[in-house]
């Protein structure tokens, strides 16, 4: 199939023309828009075999089966394959050799005189591209952000038509589906922050670089996944967890980077309102650490994050340069204790004034959204390479302006030391160990992990000879 049609009129028509495309649309939450596009074009009964909403939960369970939280991506998945199945088993036989059968479902909670509260919904469709073939499953979580229902409800329709036009006629081309999805909207609107491609027509598709191009793209500011490789939307990783957080590069992952990440969690795990709770740990990488120049190697990406897994840490990537955003981010999901692990040439930038000339409120401004909830920082300890000093927390030196506001942050433990690392670690520097590898220096072997080191030699990664 082939089509190039950006508004949604055109997009929901097209779809009504095409005699292949025949499904089911199910929506629960916010009216019945993303089917009203269709029927409003005209042609609809060429397109929908049905358009169903079950807004009762006695109703909605007795269809789908119980879930523990209804807009979730459990009610999602269970939609999907309540539909499609049906849709299988009463047109299948009739007309499974011409047509190409879709399930459409969305479960959201959208803004109401009830609801003040985050805005939300889950989205999918379950597609075939030939008749006969298996199908497809392309599923998208979005954050809602007008301030009205009806601007919701509205929005929402048009990203439905949006992702029902681009599964049928842009899969081939998972960057294009993802870059379609905001057609005749605007980011102020939508966030997309998760999307998957599974089934047969995506086998080589790798979900955790969609979820970088949902960043680079601007749909998202960040978006997270698993070890595995598994995207997840943030509230299914962070909800009710406390959260450790360390930033870097990772190219490639140290000793140092590793011992950072113990050291804090160690002490993390002790703090009373941490201790005996759930905690994830993730290690951010930022769209700024991953340029090399003006672009992002994608390549380059796919290797630090399978080192990173190898540690068996979930994975954030973000547009978040400012740690008080990354902080406003966390606590979005959590509210749990959160802790962000730095060295001190960070935690030194950070009390540079310069990166704080867009807040009215300056350096202030920033700490105050910083600390505004409960989080600390968990800061590594440099050796000084001239003259062999020891910098912690403890002793670093600011502007002299700056001194007692730097105090306070340490006397009320917001600022803390990390102890008990290794100082063999401490002269271990990723952009030393980076220029060891290429230039094929092997006593960077010693200053990575085995596991890095192994994936680094058998991959040739960062131009490894």
């Amino acid at each position: 199939m082939a089509e190039n049609l950006n508004s949604v009129q055109q997009k929901a028509f097209s779809i009504n023309l095409d005699n292949r495309i025949y499904g089911t649309i199910a929506e629960i939450g916010a009216g019945q828009e993303v089917a009203r596009w269709f029927f409003k074009v005209g042609g609809a009964a060429g397109t929908i075999a049905k358009s169903m909403s079950a807004y009762d939960m006695t109703v909605s369970d007795s269809i789908y089966g119980h879930s523990d939280r209804y807009v979730s991506r459990e009610r999602l998945m269970k939609m999907l394959d309540h539909e499609y199945d049906l849709l299988q088993e009463r047109l299948a036989e009739q007309r499974g050799n011409e047509t190409c059968f879709f399930a459409f479902a969305d479960t959201v909670a959208a803004r109401s005189y009830r609801r003040k509260g985050e805005n939300h919904g889950w989205l999918g469709i379950r597609f075939q591209t030939e008749p006969g073939k298996e199908p497809n499953d392309i599923i998208v979580h979005v954050r809602m952000l007008d301030d009205h229902n009806i601007q919701q409800q509205e929005a929402l329709g048009i990203v439905g038509v949006n992702l029902i036009h681009s599964a049928h006629f842009k899969y081939e081309e998972p960057k294009e589906v993802i870059l379609s999805l905001l057609d005749d909207l605007s980011s102020k609107q939508i966030e997309v922050d998760m999307i998957k491609f599974s089934g047969p027509d995506f086998e080589e598709v790798d979900n955790r670089l969609t979820s970088l191009q949902l960043v680079q793209s601007g749909l998202t500011d960040a978006a997270m996944f698993r070890a595995d490789g598994e995207v997840v939307q943030p509230a299914e990783a962070l909800y009710d967890k406390s959260v450790l957080v360390e930033r870097g590069s990772f190219r490639p992952v140290t000793k140092t980077t590793i011992d950072m990440l113990d050291c804090a969690q160690a002490q993390f795990v002790q703090e009373p309102n941490v201790e005996g709770k759930s905690l994830e740990v993730i290690m951010e990488m930022t769209l700024n650490n991953l340029l090399d120049g003006d672009s992002i190697d994608h390549q380059d990406f796919l290797d630090r994050a399978d080192l990173v897994a190898a540690q068996g840490k979930t994975v954030l990537i973000s547009n978040y340069a400012e740690f008080h955003r990354l902080a406003a981010y966390l606590f979005r999901y959590t509210k749990e204790m959160c802790g962000i692990v730095i060295g001190v040439p960070t935690l030194k930038q950070i009390f540079e004034e310069k990166y704080y000339t867009d807040l009215e409120g300056g350096i202030l401004e920033s700490f105050g959204r910083l600390f505004k909830n409960d989080l600390k920082l968990f800061v590594y300890p440099m050796l000084d390479t001239e003259t062999g000093s020891l910098i912690t927390a403890g002793n670093l030196r600011v502007a002299s302006h700056l001194r007692h506001l730097y105090a306070y942050l340490n006397e009320n433990q917001l600022i803390m030391g990390l102890r008990d690392y290794n100082p063999d670690f401490l002269p271990i520097y990723s952009f030393e160990v980076l220029a060891k590898i290429k230039g094929g220096d092997e006593t960077w072997v010693d200053m990575v992990p085995p596991e890095v080191a192994r994936m680094i030699k058998e991959r040739k990664l960062f131009g490894c000879k």
